[in-house]
């Protein structure tokens, strides 16, 4: 049952109307991480990573460090899941009877991320919106849960 909410999301693809659950939403995130991690194991294995040594030394300390940054696999995959990231944030935004357009305050550092992940951890307003129906009453296919 978890799987099917961590791949709602792709089989929405593009799907920018209506409403997504916290748990849909929260769901697909958690799935993009692990495979982001499962896809760097696998690219620092095959050494397909880029990778940057570092090492800094001061007058009382030493520090060295090695740093990769994602390779062709990663690019690939989160080329692929970007639009439906996209689609999912905007219809979780649309839960709590906001816009999706609140995603761009994004781009506004520190107070304008933390106020979008403040909105997307929000629980929904219950009842329908003028987004749609509420997802908690309606099941996947559309059909009320009785």
């Amino acid at each position: 049952m978890t799987m099917q909410w961590m791949l709602l999301p792709l089989r929405r693809y593009a799907r920018f109307n209506g409403r997504a659950r916290p748990k849909e939403y929260w769901m697909f995130v958690l799935f993009m991480l692990l495979c982001l991690i499962a896809l760097s194991i696998i690219e620092s294995a095959l050494g397909l990573a880029p990778a940057r040594r570092w090492a800094q030394a001061g007058q009382y300390w030493t520090s060295a460090g090695y740093e990769t940054r994602g390779g062709p696999l990663v690019k690939l995959f989160l080329l692929g899941v970007f639009i439906p990231w996209l689609a999912v944030a905007v219809r979780r935004l649309h839960d709590s009877g906001r816009s999706g357009w609140w995603l761009l305050a994004s781009i506004i550092p520190i107070i304008g991320q933390a106020l979008v992940i403040v909105f997307l951890i929000m629980g929904g307003t219950r009842g329908p919106n003028r987004f749609g129906q509420d997802p908690v009453e309606v099941g996947e296919g559309g059909q009320t849960r009785l």
